[in-house]
């Protein structure tokens, strides 16, 4: 029987609806920049709308004062989005309750295996508690995978396969120390706001598969996915918040942004980026965005 989700679901919008997603463990750097503007470019060149959300879903993690820091460097780069912020951390009740729903299938069971336990099983969770019938105590709560997903298309890098073992391990949707799982609220919060396309960045391209495979067992509509390169320093590690990557300043926006569509080799005006105003820059990037120009490979810059 399918699962009651529209008392949480806004449904799709009409048209394109895109979104960035920034979790506020720490500030907004170089290859976050990239992907914000590479989200918002494709949004706004084909009409569509751009949504805001702060994943704030795993507050051990969390730094005071990044959420609002993120906002602050969107807006000073001109990145506005549409419409208000929406915070993971407010939508406990929808995640709960979808989750009774999911239980309630007779699909999910807890699990007490660790991170070690499972590297031991050869990287892949192999159902080792399906059976036992556990207590919630001190245990994660795992979905029997009914959709597995094997094989899916990015909008930048074409067929992307899955392999079996990944693709039918039954996943987390309520950890251990009883935080949401990052799959199962994702994935309900983009149905919730209506997203058409996920744009994100390649580090996030491995979850996919299990993302689609939710989407299908709660028969929801399915966004398109489109994954953008990494940014890697100059000793070719991600740009990360957990690297220290250098965070982007409240200076001048305009060389920054210049920075960022070259490293996405899109077309620019033959002028000195600083005899444009921010917001002419913006409008001729979006007037001009052209996704088949973005490597699809990680892409080395000189920025820690």
């Amino acid at each position: 029987m399918p699962l009651q989700m529209t008392e949480y679901s806004a449904g799709s919008a009409p048209g394109y609806t895109g979104r960035f997603a920034p979790s506020p463990s720490g500030a907004l750097h170089f290859g976050s920049l990239v992907t914000a503007l590479g989200s918002y470019l494709q949004a706004r060149h084909l009409g569509g709308r751009w949504l805001l959300r702060i994943d704030d879903i795993d507050p051990p993690r969390e730094v005071p004062g990044a959420a609002d820091a993120i906002l602050r460097i969107l807006d000073h780069y001109g990145l506005h989005w549409d419409g208000g912020v929406l915070y993971q951390s407010r939508r406990h009740d929808a995640y709960r309750d979808v989750i009774a729903q999911l239980k309630a299938t007779g699909l999910c069971y807890y699990c007490t295996c660790t991170r070690h336990d499972v590297h031991d099983s050869g990287g892949h969770y192999p159902g080792t508690c399906r059976q036992r019938g556990l207590p919630p105590d001190n245990a994660a709560l795992r979905l029997i995978r009914t959709h597995p997903v094997y094989h899916f298309t990015d909008g930048l890098r074409g067929d992307v396969f899955t392999d079996n073992a990944t693709a039918e391990e039954d996943i987390i949707i309520f950890r251990k120390d009883k935080l949401f799982a990052y799959n199962l609220v994702v994935v309900l919060d983009d149905d919730y706001q209506g997203v058409t396309e996920v744009v994100r960045g390649a580090d996030l391209l491995y979850p996919t598969s299990h993302q689609l495979s939710l989407y299908r067992q709660l028969r929801l509509p399915e966004p398109h996915y489109l994954h953008l390169p990494l940014m890697l320093g100059p000793a070719a590690r991600k740009l990360s918040k957990q690297n220290h990557a250098t965070p982007v300043p409240l200076s001048d926006p305009r060389p920054l942004l210049w920075q960022a569509l070259q490293v996405l080799r899109q077309p620019l005006p033959e002028t000195d980026p600083l005899s444009l105003s921010l917001t002419e820059l913006l409008a001729y990037s979006v007037r001009n965005w052209d996704i088949t120009a973005v490597p699809r490979d990680d892409v080395v810059t000189d920025r820690e």
